[in-house]
């Protein structure tokens, strides 16, 4: 229609992608934006989106486990509040528990090797965080095999139906999952620190996760940091810089302030009505 807006379209090898898992199959990218220092505050559900975007840049097909299971559940949540098939409802929880199990130890294993990334001294001098999983089936998953811990879901979904027929949702899955994260030096929750603490630290995990993109995958991830100078002192804006040019990789970085950016060995860029030219 003549004044309707255009379309953004993404193309991959000249065709529309099937799935996220698709591109990121190709492509690892990494990002920090100015919204994301609400992580320590924000929701369970806010940290959750994080550690499953950083478990995804390494693991494309967790994608579609999480789908999977919000797909199986959703049809479960459905079925509850009709006159429910049993043996519809036995095939959706088994559904739900292979996908749960699966999501789980995905986002486990990466926990646990982005903290030995970290401990290795990847995002040094930045602050050294330990992360950790808050979630049931994951503690299930440290003590028993992953086929027991589905087993222990399906039934615990059957025996759980009018629960979650009374408050319209499954109780149990990667849904009520929450990312911890602590100063590994005082054991003091990140949301206890000071704001440029925080974002200290969360420069910190972006560097440490690329840092094993780029020795897992063979390949650094693209890094794209908005604003990520904020609340930074010179030492530790001169530390990002040094980690920039350690890590080899490339990186975009915005900023509203030319002078923050002093040391930094880079192709500068200004933005102005819709133009770009070399500063």
């Amino acid at each position: 229609m003549e004044g309707a807006p255009e379309r953004r379209v993404f193309m991959l090898d000249g065709a529309k992608p099937r799935s996220q898992s698709e591109i990121a199959e190709r492509l690892a990218a990494v990002w920090l934006t100015p919204q994301m220092d609400r992580l320590f505050t924000d929701t369970a559900s806010g940290r959750r989106k994080f550690l499953d975007r950083l478990v995804i840049a390494l693991e494309p097909h967790h994608a579609r486990e999480i789908a999977a299971f919000e797909s199986a559940a959703a049809q479960r949540n459905r079925l509850l509040a009709e006159n429910p098939d049993p043996l519809w409802l036995d095939g959706l929880e088994d559904s739900c528990a292979r996908h749960a199990v699966a999501a789980t130890a995905t986002r486990a294993a990466l926990i646990a090797q982005l903290n030995a990334t970290l401990a290795s001294g990847a995002a040094a001098p930045f602050p050294l965080v330990r992360l950790g999983l808050n979630c049931a089936i994951a503690e299930k998953l440290r003590a028993a095999p992953a086929v027991e811990v589905e087993d222990a879901l399906r039934a615990a979904y059957k025996s759980a139906r009018a629960q979650d027929t009374a408050q319209r949702g499954a109780s149990l899955g990667p849904q009520k999952a929450d990312l911890l994260i602590t100063d590994a030096a005082t054991a003091r929750p990140a949301a206890l620190s000071s704001t440029g603490q925080q974002k200290s630290m969360l420069i910190g995990i972006v560097l440490g996760h690329a840092a094993l993109i780029a020795a897992t995958r063979g390949a650094a991830p693209l890094l794209l940091l908005d604003e990520p100078l904020v609340h930074l002192d010179a030492a530790h804006r001169a530390a990002l810089f040094a980690a920039l040019t350690t890590l080899n990789l490339a990186a975009w970085i915005t900023g509203t302030d030319i002078e923050p950016f002093a040391g930094l060995q880079a192709a500068c860029y200004r933005i102005h009505e819709g133009v770009i030219a070399p500063l």
